[in-house]
């Protein structure tokens, strides 16, 4: 293994991971870091958490940067305060690894403006399935709690997309993070990953000159192990996706509430097809449906539609998980789309959220794909 590049700022972890982390970003607030943090916080009801822009810092305590679930993608958050254009305050965003490549995919998708978000990550222990969090929400703080204290990051309660994830760690684009896995001295480490994560560790007068190798070797093993998972868990999911019957199977229980489409962070378009007047046959094309098949059921069109949300995001799907939670009737919506993201993005040789500097490839043609596709469609025709 490669002796790593980075170097971190370490940070005593003797009151618990989450409590350091508050109190770091309650000190960048005190120094006027940026003007406010866009971080999770529990609801008075105490049954979910809800993205805050916090402003005073001696709310951070009242946050939870690591929070148990996510009810709303971070990504999405931040775009509804800078998708008309940059703010006029300084924010950092705290988020997870797979909501920090959702915020890179929507810039690229112009519904994300960056200029003044500084974005901090952690690595990511996974997240638990709201399902279970609401049945009984305090079990589950404890239980969380627990995977974070113990630094399992093999938990077995977390959601299905979680325990394959090998992006749970330090991103090319994020500009500060904690590292908080793999650390035997028993610090969480600060590491800068940009100009302006270097900055503001400076501001801090804090010297980076921890030894991540640690923490590294640790990341490594744990990427390798999740690596081959993911091969053995998309096997099964083979059998789910592969073929029209194999679809209409999976997707038999769909009762097209569309809930999946609200909660992707990547499906932000205002007018979308499923929803609107064209995607709505009248009464006589339904008649002459029926009469050619003999039946059909209502909803109409289930497996078009997911298969169409596949074709329209997967290139931009960061496998968060976030459709199977929203789904009402537990159809594992985020293991299917995770499989075929994982397929069309290795077609393609991209990585969604990878890297801000590199356009999605449906949003940019080169000359020589167009005859490729040429090619393609004379061999089909025959």
């Amino acid at each position: 293994m490669k002796k790593s590049k980075y170097r971190g700022a370490k940070i005593p972890k003797n009151v618990g991971i989450r409590e350091s982390i508050s109190s770091v970003l309650t000190v960048m607030l005190e120094k006027g870091c940026f003007d406010a943090i866009l971080i999770p916080m529990r609801v008075p009801a105490g049954d979910s958490y809800a993205w805050i822009l916090v402003k005073d810092k001696n709310l951070i305590d009242d946050a939870n940067p690591i929070a148990p679930i996510m009810p709303v993608q971070g990504a999405k958050a931040l775009s509804h305060f800078t998708r008309k254009g940059k703010g006029g305050i300084k924010v950092a965003a705290i988020m997870r690894p797979c909501e920090i490549r959702a915020t890179i995919e929507l810039s690229k998708l112009n519904q994300v403006n960056l200029q003044n978000v500084t974005l901090i990550g952690y690595d990511c222990p996974g997240a638990l399935p709201m399902s279970e969090y609401v049945q009984d929400p305090e079990k589950i703080e404890k239980k969380f709690s627990s995977v974070l204290k113990k630094g399992d990051w093999g938990e077995k309660s977390v959601k299905p997309v979680c325990k394959i994830c090998d992006q749970f760690s330090l991103l090319p684009d994020c500009d500060l993070h904690f590292g908080v896995a793999g650390d035997s001295q028993n610090n969480i480490l600060m590491i800068a990953n940009s100009e302006e994560g270097k900055r503001i560790l400076k501001e801090l007068d804090m010297a980076l000159s921890g030894d991540v190798s640690g923490w590294s070797k640790k990341i490594h093993e744990l990427k390798k192990k999740k690596e081959t998972k993911k091969k053995e868990y998309y096997k099964e999911i083979t059998n789910m996706v592969e073929g029209l019957d194999h679809l209409n199977t999976t997707f038999s229980d769909c009762i097209g509430c569309h809930n999946c489409q609200s909660a992707c962070p990547i499906c932000y378009c205002r007018h979308c097809y499923f929803v609107s007047e064209d995607s709505k046959p009248d009464s006589t094309s339904i008649l002459l449906r029926t009469k050619s098949r003999g039946s059909i059921s209502f909803p109409m069109d289930k497996v078009l539609f997911h298969v169409g949300r596949m074709t329209h995001m997967s290139l931009s799907c960061v496998s968060c998980g976030l459709c199977s939670d929203a789904c009402p009737v537990s159809i594992p919506v985020a293991e299917v789309f995770s499989y075929v993201a994982n397929s069309t993005q290795k077609t393609f040789e991209y990585k969604s959220g990878e890297d801000i500097g590199e356009p999605i490839p449906l949003k940019t043609y080169k000359l020589e794909e167009v005859k490729g596709i040429e090619d393609l469609v004379k061999e089909a025709e025959g």
